[in-house]
């Protein structure tokens, strides 16, 4: 079950980022590489470094830089996803598209969710609702962002073993996708979404529901033709055979997520195939096969925790950059500040001084009108 919690959800990090003046070239090569994420990420990663080569639009620059981001996810290679989302993130701060911001916050957090930095996501989710709050309501954009948001709340309580709350969340998210025109990338967001409610109907023993939910992740998945999905949601439904103890049927559903994933390169979803096939193989007393499987399951899991340690290493870098940078600004306020306060100062004592001087002068000339008086 805990790598059932590890799960990550990646096409959440698909955005939809509204570039105005497009070229057609461009807006099809993007279609085409985003097309390509899951099942031929690598294909996708050379669409946009070609994309990105002679690229001086910021927005597009941003969506590209997205685009990389979410495709090395796929591939479970966190150190050049993070790398890329920095980018992106850089970038973000010199556009004033509210749209834009939010959606590259979103994939943020979505990031650092996926790392198990789960306070700097929701920090980081802080930040995009004080954005959301400034979009009209009746912006689809805001109530895609607003599901993406709920989504990842959902995955950090689930992580967090609160399968109640993250089950509220999760159907909260769902809501707000069903309020907007469906497209390739609603229908993943909602598999993901699906796929995420089942696990927690699972969590809390209630297998009709599990089922239900992972049924409808596998349609959505359809629908956009993303195998990687289907095959996460077909693993799901074997998990909850394996709970039944019905081991042949979930060896079936696994071998048919396995074909499906082949050319993903997507080492959790492989390490999630290959361990659930191995525990019922064993179950159902075939020993080399189990110790087939097994070794996969630790091969892969050997190679996701290496990309995982380089991923933390290059958050943690940002994370010291971040607070420098911030201790730079605390450090410049405070000298503004104390030149403030001693110009004020000095601006009051100038004052004071003047007044004194002043009275003294008036007194002076009191002291001898008075003397001239006396005298005459």
């Amino acid at each position: 079950m805990k790598i059932v919690l590890r799960i990550i959800p990646v096409i959440l990090l698909c955005f939809q980022i509204t570039v105005s003046g497009q070229k057609v070239p461009f807006d099809s090569m993007m279609k085409k590489a985003r097309l390509e994420i899951f099942d031929n990420p690598d294909n996708a990663i050379k669409i946009g470094k070609d994309l990105l080569r002679n690229e001086k639009d910021i927005h597009k620059q941003i969506s590209i830089y997205q685009l990389l981001s979410t495709s090395n996810i796929a591939k479970r290679d966190f150190d050049q996803s993070l790398l890329y989302l920095l980018k992106a993130k850089e970038t973000a701060q010199k556009t004033n598209d509210l749209k834009v911001r939010t959606s590259v916050l979103i994939s943020a957090a979505i990031q650092y969710q996926q790392m198990e930095l789960f306070s700097k996501s929701l920090e980081t989710l802080n930040e995009t609702d004080q954005l959301l709050a400034k979009l009209p309501d009746d912006l689809p954009e805001k109530r895609i962002e607003t599901a993406r948001s709920y989504a990842i709340r959902g995955m950090i309580y689930k992580s967090q073993s609160n399968p109640e709350i993250a089950l509220e969340k999760f159907l909260t998210s769902i809501k707000n996708f069903e309020k907007i025109k469906h497209n390739p990338t609603t229908y993943s967001n909602m598999s993901v979404v699906y796929y995420n409610i089942g696990y927690c109907y699972l969590n809390l023993a209630q297998l009709e529901k599990a089922h239900q939910a992972f049924i409808q992740s596998a349609e959505y998945a359809r629908k956009n033709k993303a195998k990687s999905l289907e095959a996460f949601a077909l693993k799901g439904m074997a998990e909850m055979y394996k709970q039944s103890k019905e081991n042949e049927t979930a060896l079936q559903l696994l071998i048919k997520a396995e074909d499906l994933s082949k050319n993903t390169g997507d080492l959790i979803l492989n390490e999630g195939i290959y361990k659930e096939m191995s525990e019922n193989y064993l179950a159902t007393g075939n020993p080399e096969l189990y110790q087939k499987y097994s070794k996969k399951y630790f091969e892969m899991r050997f190679q996701r925790e290496q990309n995982e340690l380089k991923s933390i290493n290059h958050s943690i870098n940002d994370h010291n950059m971040e607070t420098l940078k911030k201790s730079s600004e605390m450090k410049t306020h405070y000298h503004y500040f104390t030149a403030i306060i001693i110009g004020t100062g000095i601006l009051v004592i100038a004052v004071l001084l003047s007044l004194i001087f002043r009275i003294r002068r008036q007194n002076f000339k009191y002291r001898k009108e008075i003397q001239r008086l006396i005298r005459s």
